[in-house]
C-alpha cells in the first residue's frame, strides 16, 4: 500500500506516493532527483549517504522516507553551486581533499555540522569526527587538511 509523503528537502516541498519501506536515500535520489547523496553500503557503515535531518548528520540509508515527513532534510546540493562553492567545498578543492569523490558528499555533510559545533578543531578532533565516513581512495590527510583549512577560513570571516 503506497503512502503519500511530503518532505522538505533543501527548503523545497517534495510530495510523492511511495512504498512505506522506501529508504530516505532512495527518495532523495530517485523521487526528488537529487543525486549528490550517494549510497554505498546500505547498512549505515560507510557514511556516503549522510544528509542533515533537522540539522543533525544522519545516514539516509537507515531511515524510511515516511519517517522524515515533517522534518527538514538538507543534502549536499544545499551547500553551494559550481559557481559559488561553500567555504568547506572550496577548502576541499584547494587542499585536494577528494579523489574519486564518491564519499565526498557524505563527508561534506558530516563536516559542515561538525564545524558549526567546533569552529576551532584540532587534527585529532577532525579525525574523530571523520571516523564514521569511509574513503577508499585517500589516506585521509588531505581531507583533514581541507577541514582544518575551512575552519580557519570560517573563523577569519566570522
Amino acid at each position: 500500500m503506497r503512502r503519500r509523503v511530503t518532505l522538505s528537502i533543501n527548503g523545497d516541498a517534495v510530495t510523492r506516493e511511495v512504498e512505506p519501506r522506501l529508504l530516505l536515500s532512495d527518495f532523495i535520489r530517485h523521487e526528488a532527483g537529487l543525486t549528490g547523496t550517494h549510497v554505498g553500503c546500505e547498512h549505515g557503515v560507510c557514511g556516503a549517504c549522510t544528509i542533515r535531518l533537522d540539522g543533525a548528520p544522519v545516514r539516509s540509508c537507515l531511515i524510511f522516507a515516511v519517517q522524515a515527513e515533517g522534518h527538514e532534510v538538507r543534502t549536499v546540493e544545499s551547500l553551494g553551486t559550481p559557481d559559488a562553492l561553500s567555504v568547506l567545498q572550496q577548502a576541499f578543492r584547494d587542499a585536494h581533499g577528494l579523489q574519486c569523490g564518491y564519499c565526498t558528499p557524505g563527508i561534506l555533510m558530516t563536516m559542515t555540522a561538525f564545524l558549526e559545533e567546533n569552529p576551532d578543531p584540532g587534527e585529532e578532533a577532525v579525525r574523530h569526527a571523520l571516523s564514521g565516513n569511509l574513503c577508499r581512495c585517500t589516506g585521509y590527510q588531505h581531507i583533514v587538511d581541507a577541514v582544518l583549512l575551512a575552519a580557519k577560513r570560517l573563523r577569519e570571516t566570522a
